[in-house]
């Protein structure tokens, strides 16, 4: 199955090793053996250091070198993994490309070993959007993506059934499996419980002094915990966007998950909707164009509010704002548009209503032509 990045993928490896991250079941591997031509686990050319036979052949540098592509898929599990990779790579890259896959972030665990400084681009593999789900399957069903997640498992088959089960299986393997090999925790059964927490946290001020007192633990595990969560994507966080003529607030950073569909409230998959798709774009930008970009929020000490602000290379872009219905504009958008130098504000919501208000820079528009009109990926 190609994905949104496969066309850059193959380009990249043309020239270095590239590495693709994102979150479990989010189709890297998928995306692999399509580079691969093949749909077959046992396919020679990839290697999952979770298989014991794989994980020997690695360490052992036992790999078919000289073969056009070979793909490595969960090696930075591997401690001095860097270095194995930079001595592959720098030993044979004129006879074979190389692809590293990962469901961690692969530009954080670099225990050990020098750096790949030069030798690589990253990528971050993004569930499915509005656009490449209608790209895809053929067809754009925005309450099928709001119900089911943007994984393509549950996205696909549709079932709610699949769905549950769906669920509980990967944060099993996340919790049980990933944080096993990456990190040292003891208290599986509470960060587990975190997890089921921070749902309820999306679209709000994250507050590490309150998950604490709900755990009862220390304020600096629970802060660590949400951090290794973030580097295992499940959850990710914004910070709020600063500006002179306000009087934003500074320290309080916005949580939202990588999977919407665990969100039950409407508003709030529609707000984590809206911020996966903004972050799906900044990366995408990012790993292509190499410009810096970056998802933000902004609220002042008075709490008026636009969820979303879009940077790239520090200068602001664009303004989100998100509506479950198609009411007027916002009165947060009129009063920082006199207030910012943000271009223009978009207010995005469930309704039909397509307008624009000149004097406040804001356009008023439905999820899904703000999708299409944006060309995001």
């Amino acid at each position: 199955m190609s994905r949104y990045i496969t066309q850059f993928v193959v380009e990249d490896l043309k020239e270095k090793m590239v590495l693709v991250g994102g979150p479990r079941q989010v189709g890297k591997t998928t995306l692999a053996f399509h580079l691969l031509g093949d749909k077959k686990e046992d396919h020679p050319d990839y290697f999952n250091w979770d298989f014991r036979e794989d994980k020997l052949r690695i360490r052992n540098g036992e790999l078919p070198f000289g073969d056009s592509l070979i793909v490595l898929d969960e090696v930075h599990k591997y401690k001095s993994w860097r270095n194995l990779i930079k001595g592959f790579y720098d030993k044979f890259k004129s006879e074979s490309s190389f692809l590293i896959i990962g469901s961690a972030r692969l530009d954080y665990y670099r225990r050990g070993g020098d750096s790949l400084q030069g030798r690589y681009h990253y990528y971050r593999l993004h569930p499915f959007s509005l656009n490449e789900m209608t790209a895809i399957a053929n067809k754009s069903d925005l309450d099928l993506l709001l119900k089911f997640g943007g994984f393509p498992e549950p996205l696909l088959k549709g079932s709610e059934r699949n769905w549950r089960r769906w669920q509980k299986e990967r944060l099993d393997h996340v919790i049980r499996e990933d944080l096993r090999d990456l990190e040292d925790v003891k208290d599986i059964d509470l960060l587990t419980i975190l997890a089921e927490i921070l749902p309820t946290k999306v679209g709000s001020p994250l507050s590490i002094k309150s998950l604490r007192e709900d755990l009862e633990i220390a304020h600096q595990t629970a802060d660590r915990w949400v951090r290794i969560l973030e580097h295992l994507y499940f959850c990710f966080r914004i910070s709020p966007f600063q500006f002179s003529k306000i009087r934003a607030v500074k320290k309080e950073r916005k949580l939202y998950l990588w999977d919407w569909s665990l969100c039950e409230d409407k508003g709030k998959k529609l707000e984590n909707l809206v911020a996966c798709q903004l972050l799906k774009y900044c990366h995408f930008i990012e790993d292509t164009q190499g410009h810096r970009m970056e998802v933000r929020f902004l609220r002042d000490i008075d709490k008026r509010e636009i969820d979303f602000v879009v940077l790239q290379d520090n200068k602001p872009q664009f303004g989100v704002e998100c509506k479950t219905g198609d009411a007027q504009v916002s009165p947060a958008i009129a009063y920082y548009s006199e207030r910012t130098n943000i271009p223009v504000f978009y207010q995005v919501h469930f309704g039909k209503k397509h307008f624009q208000k000149r004097d406040y820079r804001a356009v008023v528009l439905p999820f899904e032509k703000f999708c299409k009109d944006l060309k995001l990926p």
